[in-house]
């Protein structure tokens, strides 16, 4: 019998704080490992998709309003494959298949404009510092609610150079390393290249086209991330630590379309746990994320 399906047996409040620590890990260690095929396929397929948009949309044979949601999707899938990555969850530095970790990293998020290196160092200062209003990338996503969140991150996104943008480089220098200047640059230089397109095509008569395959998309599809993968999970953010700085929650959007959101605890805990078995880890796990004071909102 595994040790999840013992867990519920033991009155946990009779254990120490480490030998609640060691079952913790001893049950998590079951869902770690192997390979996550299904984000890797999610990771090119995706591309693909949003690639197709450009020849389609050019040509006419795709009209705007069929492009401009799909690309929209497209955006909205983007990021979560090259999270897993983010995390070397697919092969860590010197292991085999380490080039697959890493070009999944760095394609993936094309359609929302984001360069892996910039995504990866601040994605793990957001870990270090969750909640931390002067040192969390992400806090900017901190609202009263989750309509002010919508307004305030629209309006952020509508200024010339969004204000998580600003977040990020100010997050790449304060590490102050030589990978942080490197994705800093790589940082503006997507910012330039993107704006360069913009006003290219626009130029060019395809001004339609290009809003509705790259504008709208990082719009809309950059608030809808913001919103699931940081401010739901985190709301309000104002507690730190190891058990409090991220919440489970019930969303009436089910776990598939808030991106696996719901069980954003698990991978606060564990990062290199594979996003798709954080709901089965989530359910072994729930009673020690009880004793340890998790908040747990409906879930």
């Amino acid at each position: 019998m595994s040790v999840s399906a013992t867990v519920h047996e033991h009155d946990l409040s009779e254990l120490s704080s480490q030998q609640l620590l060691r079952l913790e890990r001893s049950i998590a260690e079951q869902f770690m490992g192997g390979l996550p095929w299904g984000s890797i396929v999610w990771a090119f397929t995706n591309l693909a998709v949003w690639l197709s948009l450009w020849p389609l949309t050019l040509s006419g044979a795709l009209p705007l309003w069929a492009a401009a949601p799909i690309a929209t999707l497209n955006v909205i899938l983007s990021y979560l494959p090259s999270h897993e990555a983010q995390h070397r969850i697919i092969a860590r530095e010197g292991e085999r298949l380490f080039w697959l970790n890493e070009v999944v990293g760095h394609l993936s998020p094309v359609p929302l404009g984001l360069p892996y290196q910039a995504a990866r160092l601040t994605h793990y200062e957001h870990h270090k510092h969750a909640n931390d209003l002067e040192l969390d990338p992400d806090i900017n996503t901190r609202s009263d609610s989750a309509w002010h969140m919508v307004v305030k991150d629209i309006g952020m996104q509508l200024r010339t150079v969004p204000k998580t943008n600003i977040a990020y480089a100010n997050a790449l220098e304060r590490l102050g390393t030589e990978d942080a200047r490197r994705a800093g640059a790589t940082l503006l230089a997507y910012a330039l290249v993107t704006n360069a397109l913009l006003f290219g095509f626009a130029w060019a008569g395809y001004a339609l086209e290009v809003a509705a395959i790259v504008w709208l998309p990082r719009i809309v599809g950059g608030l809808y991330i913001r919103f699931f993968l940081s401010w739901a999970p985190h709301h309000p953010a104002l507690a730190v630590g190891r058990y409090r700085d991220t919440r489970g929650f019930r969303s009436r959007l089910g776990n598939i379309l808030t991106m696996g959101m719901q069980y954003h605890v698990i991978h606060h805990l564990y990062p290199r746990m594979p996003l798709m078995r954080h709901p089965a880890a989530f359910r072994a796990l729930r009673p020690i994320l009880v004793a340890r004071g998790c908040r747990l909102d409906g879930i």
